[in-house]
């Protein structure tokens, strides 16, 4: 097994084709089977299965491609999930979507379906439960029926013709569910989707046992220390923040904010009964955020997504109170979700401005005071700035901020994310913790030991890597001068900003504004390929930020913003600098390229 089947959280894109996601993997994973051919140097060469660890990985594949085999089901079929209630919860999500019936059938002890009503009154789910004492006396059903068994060997299951869904789950590893009959073959696609916004892929480390248990080898027990690493994180994220409510940490960035998402709207609904409520996103954010704004919108009538133009010629605080006065005045929920800075334009506001505009009282069509919005921060690029403490830019709004874990926390070597509230903002804690326990999304054992490990680290880190950074970037200024480069200037760095990716627009030859576009795009893939060729072991073509060492370097537009509209897309590259790097030889490499054009 290649190392970094087992370590790695991003994978490489220049061997990566979206639309043969997972199928192309096992695909040459079967070549070489069939080929009797496992040598370290052959795996290391197969495909990139998913862009994204969180939606799958190498070993995730070959888990899942192990029990289809076993079954004699196509591996499509089967999906390993780090959570043991979202492959359920993907299924009723769809059902709901097609106003179908499902049934949820178990032999043993009830499922640990925590929070029924609020799957039913928020979530909009319905369902029944049924025990039977063996999956054989199933009948049929109109509707979908889930079958759901717990169990400690991964290849005994009880599949029965009238199962359409089988899921079991596996104490500390996570759940897996099979999809039976070609009937069902239209769910595969949502339940993915789910997994790729909403949760996370059963991780490497539980999958490796996975597979030991498969073949009947002794898994090595390893000591936890669980209580002692999850003291020690959330001590170290209040202290990374500035606050002193409570953290709650996720098995992704994803997972954190689809809680605070179905928490607010809890909130909303009981709080707020009758009012709309309106996500207020930027349309060119981060592909993950937009998406999973815009599934929450889809399945609960009350939510809407209402746009939020942020880069470029756009303003964020004009924009925000421009929002903000529409919304107050049809008396409406507003929740705002953006990144400071921006991302991948790398923008800050006016944070005065800023919090001034957020502050303002607002009155609706019929001369009532409006409801506060709530400011929801994804803090990833700078999660060392203080903005929820007493005084700073947040702190009279009610606010969240939260951050991906698998960037500078964790350094790249997890994908947990985290959250924290100020003041204000923590009446919504318990909400969003409730919601992160319905999913059964918060982190592993082995995420919060990583977390414990790297999080004292991290403000080192993030300086070192902007001083890398900046130099970089007073070096492209220097040598391709007509390049347009996104970065903070030095006056925003002084204020505390040192983030340490920025965006490249390269200069562009054309007569037309197509043939412009064209040339400009063929020279990101020149500029990309020649440092991930040059420099193979430290320039890697990945989608990451905040790793320990190297230089990432990828193009929104193509991985990040893969489901942001066409027109919102950013066609430029997006360079990661980390605070270990050769940048000698980064720079040599960049001034050949530059002489080359």
């Amino acid at each position: 097994m290649p190392s970094g089947w087992l370590h790695s959280t991003t994978h490489r894109l220049d061997i990566y084709n979206e639309g043969l996601a997972k199928t192309e993997f096992t695909n040459t994973l079967e070549a070489l089977y069939k080929a009797n051919n496992f040598s370290l140097k052959a795996l290391e060469k197969l495909p990139t299965a998913y862009d994204y660890i969180r939606l799958g990985h190498p070993l995730s594949c070959f888990l899942e491609w192990s029990i289809a085999k076993t079954y004699n089901l196509d591996s499509k079929n089967v999906i390993g999930f780090s959570s043991k209630t979202m492959p359920l919860l993907a299924i009723l999500r769809q059902n709901a979507l097609e106003k179908k019936s499902t049934q949820i059938v178990y032999t043993h002890e009830q499922p640990n379906l925590k929070h029924l009503e609020v799957l039913k009154q928020v979530y909009g789910y319905t369902f029944s439960l049924k025990r039977l004492n063996t999956p054989e006396v199933i009948e049929s059903f109109d509707g979908s029926t889930i079958f759901i068994s717990e169990n400690k060997d991964v290849t005994t299951l009880d599949f029965h013709k009238n199962i359409d869904f089988h899921v079991t789950i596996y104490k500390s590893l996570g759940s897996v569910l099979l999809v039976n009959g070609d009937h069902n073959k239209s769910y595969i696609s949502h339940i993915q989707h789910v997994r790729r916004r909403e949760s996370i892929a059963m991780t490497p480390a539980n999958c490796l046992v996975a597979l030991q248990k498969l073949l009947h080898i002794s898994v090595k027990k390893t000591t936890t220390t669980l209580e002692a690493n999850k003291a020690a994180v959330l001590s170290s994220i209040k202290t990374i923040t500035d606050t002193n409510t409570r953290p709650l940490v996720g098995s992704s960035g994803l997972s954190i904010q689809y809680a605070i998402m179905m928490g607010l709207v809890e909130h909303a609904m009981q709080n707020h009964m009758g009012k709309a409520i309106k996500f207020v996103v930027p349309p060119n954010c981060y592909g993950g955020t937009n998406d999973q704004a815009r599934r929450v919108a889809a399945a609960i009538d009350c939510v809407e997504v209402v746009d939020l133009p942020v880069d470029g010629d756009n303003d964020m605080v004009q924009s925000i109170d421009t929002v903000l006065a529409k919304i107050a005045q049809q008396d409406a929920i507003a929740y705002i979700i953006a990144e400071i800075p921006t991302n991948p334009r790398v923008e800050v506001p006016d944070l005065e401005a800023l919090k001034k505009v957020l502050s303002a009282s607002r009155k609706t069509s019929s001369g009532e005071k409006a409801i506060d919005p709530v400011f929801i921060l994804d803090q990833t690029f700078c999660p060392n700035l203080h903005f929820l403490s007493d005084g700073a830019t947040l702190s009279g709004v009610k606010a969240i901020a939260y951050a991906s874990g698998s960037k500078f926390p964790s350094g790249g070597l997890c994908t947990a994310g985290y959250c924290i509230a100020n003041k204000k903002g923590d009446v919504f804690t318990s909400k969003i913790a409730l919601h992160l326990e319905l999913c059964d999304n918060e982190a592993t054992d082995l995420q919060y030991d990583i977390l414990a490990k790297q999080l004292p680290s991290m403000n080192q880190r993030i300086k070192d890597a902007y001083k890398n950074t900046r130099e970089f970037v007073n070096f492209i200024e220097k040598v391709l001068p007509q390049a347009k480069i996104n970065f903070v200037s030095q006056a925003l760095a002084n204020q505390g900003f040192t983030p340490s990716v920025f965006s490249l627009d390269l200069p562009t030859k054309g007569n037309t504004a197509q043939e412009k576009e064209t040339y400009k795009r063929a020279l990101n893939h020149k500029l990309i390929k020649a440092m991930i060729t040059q420099i193979p072991d430290q320039s890697k073509y990945c989608v990451s930020y905040g790793q320990l060492k190297g230089c990432y370097w990828t193009i929104p537009a193509t991985s990040t913003q893969g489901t942001t509209k066409e027109g919102d897309k950013d066609y430029i590259a997006r360079v990661s600098v980390s605070p270990q790097i050769n940048l000698a030889l980064h720079k040599k490499v960049f001034l050949d390229f530059v002489q080359s054009i």
